[in-house]
Order: structure tokens, then C-alpha cells, then sequence
């Protein structure tokens, strides 16, 4: 790991985490340009090595997930380096790629994604991964495992059904085809659609919004959609009470009912 005075902290030479102006929005960066950020596994070691760090930092309310590559988000997994690997090894890697998935998945802050040109494979799954997926009109996302003998194996056949329901994730999946930015915007595979070029700015100011708020609110609000997802309602309302009960008694909550009372922006005092 090494950073420069800019707010930029690299892990290797293909993950950064840059911050700017004191801000509480992080954005976490592809940069292995040369294979579109095809999923090594050094670049998923290292894409684990930035995640933990900002899981663990407490001025960090959001995460916005971007590439360097003008043509890819990520195109999925590094077919050059599991060619060579024999079946010991490739059980080895796919710990790793397993760890860095869940990384991003368990982040505690909300994270979105900037999808810019193709995400495939598990490049999809890391954007599936985060809560919000922001498209421009260049992307093309898919899950195309099937075509090369695997299943999507970063979550994408637990993630996808949970975003498009399970007869439209079996249609894709088991077609393994790929879809361009407004279908994918119509089925619900993208939140937001941007303008061309403008998926890392328009995720970045969507982020912004979101760390305007408390911080011990957006954790809870995450962990409670999260964990009381797929859950039977009932259980799913006692996740929601548990989740509201760490933030209804906090600082936080105090200073947020302190702000509106007195109508100016609340300064929150956080985790």
C-alpha cells in the first residue's frame, strides 16, 4: 500500500482509493488498464486489502466503485492466468476471488458503482455487489459463465434474482448473453442510466447525496436491507427493529432531531 499527498492510496498497481477535498465519499479504482481489469489474483487480493481499509474507516459514509479503462468496468475473470493454473491452484484462486466479492458486498457503507463500457462475468458481480449500479449509454452487462463451462460464482446467481426476479436471472444467466445500457437500464440490471461519459461523475454526486446524511443512520439502513432481504417478513421486521434501535438511541439521531428543529444542516457526530 502507498498514497501521495493528492489523497490517493494505491494497493499494488491496480486498486487505488482516492479522496478529495475532505469529503466523505471514497472512490475505490480499477486501474489494470492493460486487461480491463480482468480479475487476477493479485488484483482481488488487493481490491480485499482497500476494502477492509474502508470498512474500517469511520469518515468514510459512501463508496463509489469505478474503472480507469475508457471501454471496461471489468470484463470479468483473468482467462489467461486460470489457463495456467492446475486444479489445486485454481482452487487457491478461487479463495481469493471469493474473498474480494464479499469484500465489496460487505462493505458497511452504501457503494455504487460506475459502469463505463463492458461488465461481464464477475465484472458484473462487482458491480451486483454494490447497492447502485449507474450506467452510461456504453455499457454492456452480462453473466456469460455458462459459455465457458463455469457458473457466475461471485454471487451473480444469488444477486441478479434478487434485482430482476428469478425467471428474468434464469434467462440470462443460463443464455449467457449480453445486454446493452437501455435494456439493461429497462430491466432493472442498472439504476441509473447518465449521460455518455458522465457514469463516474453522475455516481460520484449520488454518493455525495447519500453521505450527506448520518453516517450511523446509512449503516443500519444498509445492514437492514441487506440481512432482511429474502428473509420471511416477519423475521425481516426484527432485522428493521434491531437495525433502527442502534441509531434511534445515538448521537446521531439526537443531533439530526436538534438540526431539523432548528433548520440548519446537522453536523453529525458519526461512529
Amino acid at each position: 500500500m502507498s498514497g501521495d499527498a493528492a489523497g490517493e492510496r494505491r494497493y499494488g498497481d491496480w486498486v487505488a482509493v482516492r479522496r478529495e477535498g475532505g469529503g466523505h465519499v471514497a472512490e475505490l479504482v480499477l486501474d489494470r488498464t492493460a486487461a480491463m481489469n480482468a480479475l487476477s489474483t493479485e488484483l482481488a487480493r488487493r481490491l480485499t486489502a482497500a476494502c477492509a481499509d474502508l470498512a474500517a474507516d469511520r469518515d468514510v459514509r459512501a463508496v463509489v466503485l469505478t474503472s480507469t479503462h475508457p471501454r471496461a468496468f471489468c470484463v470479468g475473470a483473468d482467462l489467461k492466468e486460470r489457463g495456467g493454473l492446475d486444479d489445486a491452484a485454481f482452487g487457491r484462486h478461487r479463495t481469493v476471488l471469493r474473498a474480494a466479492f464479499t469484500a465489496v458486498l460487505d462493505l458497511p457503507q452504501p457503494a455504487v458503482a460506475a459502469v463505463r463500457g463492458f461488465a461481464l462475468g464477475g465484472g458484473y458481480e462487482l458491480a451486483l455487489s454494490c447497492d447502485l449500479i449507474v450506467a452510461d449509454p456504453t455499457a454492456v452487462v452480462g453473466l456469460p459463465e455458462v459459455s465457458v463451462g463455469v457458473i457466475p460464482g461471485g454471487g451473480g446467481t444469488q444477486l441478479l434474482p434478487r434485482r430482476v426476479g428469478a425467471a428474468r436471472a434464469a434467462e440470462l444467466i443460463f443464455t449467457a448473453r449480453r445486454v446493452e445500457a437501455a435494456e439493461a437500464a429497462r430491466l432493472g440490471l442498472v439504476d441509473v442510466l447518465a449521460e455518455d461519459g458522465a457514469a463516474r461523475d453522475e455516481a460520484l454526486a449520488l454518493a455525495g447525496r447519500i453521505a450527506a446524511h448520518s453516517p450511523v443512520g446509512l449503516r443500519a439502513a444498509k445492514r437492514a436491507l441487506r440481512v432482511g432481504n429474502g428473509l420471511e417478513l416477519r423475521a425481516g421486521l426484527e432485522v428493521e427493529d434491531a437495525a433502527w434501535r442502534t441509531v434511534a438511541f445515538s448521537p446521531d439521531r439526537a443531533e439530526g432531531v436538534a438540526a431539523f428543529n432548528e433548520r440548519r444542516s446537522p453536523q453529525w457526530p458519526g461512529l
